[in-house]
């Protein structure tokens, strides 16, 4: 699996596996189906409800817990409620640290869940915090603060709505640009470019979805319940796309959410 450079200095995958949505009566088996097949990023929220699901599923593996890349995300609502809820996820997850732990809404109080966050990394218990779905003025009030720095914003990002503007300031700041729905929830694998590029390198739409962004410098978390999409989705770092088909879909950029959410999200603005 290949890794990105962390702004800490660790290295993260440059692919995941997302539980959002996912049914949880089996997501266990998806998240066990996903670590075999070589995924070593999970993602999974206290929003999703299914961290305890998750948490067992791998230790299950048999994968070193080290080995796995964890992240997890709590709300914005405050220092104290941060402290708690955060520990709630380590119960839930029945792990002793984290490796990554995201505010997952710039809502109420984010400056007072930031600070919290940022306690638990310098007792050791989560070795990297960042932000979710956070615009650059957003962002930069949590720079003007942060005596940790964010390792990460993720956001949504595909085809369609790939985040130019927003990518540029967070590479500026040496933060990762994370994707959240790479894939644009589906709707957007019968576009003819990708089809005809999926033709070209024998991929799927998906593979070539994902692997544009990668080389676009943004990791990419997409989910799946179907075993052959969980492995087609890895499959991608046997080819590379040219600079004159990248060309082809950066063209296909149309700065339009297909999420809607937030609701607060500036789509002008690009974040």
């Amino acid at each position: 699996m290949e890794t990105i450079k962390l702004n800490n200095g660790m290295d993260m995958p440059v692919l995941g596996f997302g539980t959002y949505l996912s049914d949880n009566t089996h997501i266990g088996k998806y998240v066990e189906q996903a670590i075999r097949a070589g995924y070593r990023l999970i993602d999974t929220a206290a929003y999703y409800h299914n961290e305890a699901a998750v948490g067992y599923s791998i230790h299950k593996s048999g994968v070193a817990r080290e080995d796995i890349f964890l992240t997890t995300k709590v709300m914005s609502d405050g220092y104290d409620a941060t402290i708690a809820a955060l520990n709630d996820s380590f119960t839930k997850l029945a792990v002793d640290y984290c490796d990554l732990v995201l505010i997952h809404w710039p809502t109420n109080d984010s400056i007072g869940t930031y600070q919290a966050l940022e306690s638990f990394v310098k007792d050791g218990s989560v070795r990297a915090i960042g932000l979710s779905n956070f615009n650059s003025e957003e962002t930069e009030a949590i720079l003007n603060i942060a005596t940790v720095k964010p390792v990460v914003n993720q956001v949504e990002t595909h085809i369609n709505f790939q985040q130019k503007k927003l990518h540029q300031y967070l590479s500026e700041r040496e933060i990762v640009h994370q994707a959240w729905s790479p894939l644009g929830e589906g709707a957007l694998l019968g576009n003819s470019v990708v089809k005809e590029l999926a033709n070209k390198y024998k991929k799927s739409p998906a593979q070539i979805m994902l692997r544009f962004l990668i080389q676009e410098q943004v990791v990419v978390i997409p989910k799946s319940t179907r075993l052959e999409h969980i492995k087609n989705n890895i499959d991608i770092f046997d080819f590379k796309i040219t600079n004159e088909d990248m060309n082809l879909l950066r063209l296909l950029d149309k700065k339009q959410s297909i999420s809607g959410w937030p609701q607060s999200m500036d789509i002008e603005k690009e974040y």
